[in-house]
């Protein structure tokens, strides 16, 4: 859906996020049907069930044996009301639902499913000062309570806490990491699913996150996204940067290969998660072309950089996916010097066809991981950066 009385160019939906336009087209993958017909073998499936008290889970956390997923925003959304709730749950010794934790080969785990839940007993038992120790505010059966943190409680009430036994759902390393993902898509809670990169980014490790990170906390990446996606509420500043490293990494003739874009971009998670496979020099290397391409698009397309902007259409569309991950791609090994003299016609070639050629339009509007599309578009790209010569 679209907020009432934005402006878009035909065609065009806007992504709403809790009733905020979140500056980003909504984007049909078609990945659905695609990987529906590839099912894995229910033997695949390594799930086992434990029982851990919380004391010992926050003890994990401590020892960074068991990740939260840092730099996820969303994941943090929880009012001092619900977190309060939550902590009289346990002092009233109600059970919780049960978590999902992934174990990693080195013994560690990350959490697929619970990160809200623990994220605030965490602050609540082992945070310190006025924003993670918070004070208990909105109690139902326990008033006398209120305004206390964790250290203030009584004592039976504070070892009540930390003898709470939650039941975890812990899926076993050797389960394939496509089974996982899809686990984690099943069973994770919340009023709003998390979205498919929001479920990467808690299920990857440090090295991939930190990266994207740094690819996206730049000054070029923000000018060529108008401002309006660095740490982005769905995390699509982190999805584009993937996008870019996947199809730089790998090139397109391995996306042919397998053409479904969860796959495709899980396989370049990895990929950054391993010095072996992406060595640091590698990393710098990715980082350099994708700030290159970005100071390009800006260069070329100034405030409509990855936006449809077909002619006679002035205002400024929301970013759109597939135009990101190709014209980057496109853009990431040009010199500025080369690309200025020839903008005029560049920009002309680029509207001409988002104004007239209904299979490009096709290409970044809908099944945009269908292997044809995604070949039509880059291939459009490739030809109109070359408009000029």
């Amino acid at each position: 859906m679209t907020l009432e009385g934005a402006q878009t160019a035909p065609g065009v939906v806007e992504d709403v996020f809790e009733g905020h336009a979140t500056g980003v087209e909504v984007e049909d993958t078609g990945d659905d049907q695609v990987l529906i017909k590839r099912p894995w073998r229910p033997e695949q499936i390594r799930v086992s069930t434990s029982a851990f008290s919380l004391r010992n889970i926050l003890d994990l956390i401590e020892e960074e044996s068991l990740e939260l997923a840092p730099d996820f925003q969303r994941g943090q959304v929880w009012g001092a009301s619900q977190k309060s709730l939550l902590v009289e749950s346990l002092l009233l010794q109600i059970p919780l639902p049960a978590f999902y934790f992934a174990e990693h080969g080195d013994g560690s785990f990350s959490v697929v499913d619970g990160l809200q839940r623990l994220s605030t007993l965490y602050a609540f038992v082992r945070g310190e000062g006025e924003e993670d120790g918070f004070a208990l505010t909105k109690l139902e059966h326990l008033e006398e309570l209120k305004g206390l943190r964790f250290n203030d409680l009584p004592v039976p009430f504070r070892r009540r806490i930390n003898n709470t036994q939650l039941t975890v759902n812990v899926i076993d390393p050797s389960t394939p990491r496509d089974v996982t993902y899809e686990i984690f898509k099943r069973i994770n809670t919340g009023g709003t699913p998390l979205n498919a990169q929001e479920i990467r980014h808690c299920m990857s490790r440090p090295r991939s996150r930190e990266i994207l990170k740094r690819m996206t906390h730049t000054e070029a990446f923000d000018t060529a996204t108008g401002r309006r996606l660095r740490n982005h509420i769905r995390m699509n500043d982190r999805e584009m940067a993937l996008r870019f490293a996947g199809f730089w990494l790998q090139g397109l003739d391995a996306y042919y290969e397998k053409p479904a874009m969860e796959p495709f971009l899980w396989k370049t998670t990895e990929m950054l998660d391993s010095p072996e496979r992406v060595p640091d020099t590698r990393v710098a290397e990715l980082e350099a072309a994708f700030e290159s391409a970005m100071h390009n698009a800006h260069l070329l397309f100034g405030e409509h950089a990855f936006r449809k902007w077909p002619h006679d259409y002035e205002y400024r569309s929301p970013i759109n996916r597939a135009l990101f991950e190709t014209w980057s791609i496109a853009l990431a090994g040009y010199d500025s010097a080369d690309l200025f003299p020839r903008r005029g016609a560049i920009v002309e070639s680029a509207r001409r066809r988002m104004t007239n050629d209904v299979m490009y339009l096709n290409a970044i509007t809908s099944s945009t991981a269908d292997r044809r599309r995604v070949d039509y578009r880059f291939t459009a790209a490739a030809k109109d950066v070359e408009a000029g010569r």
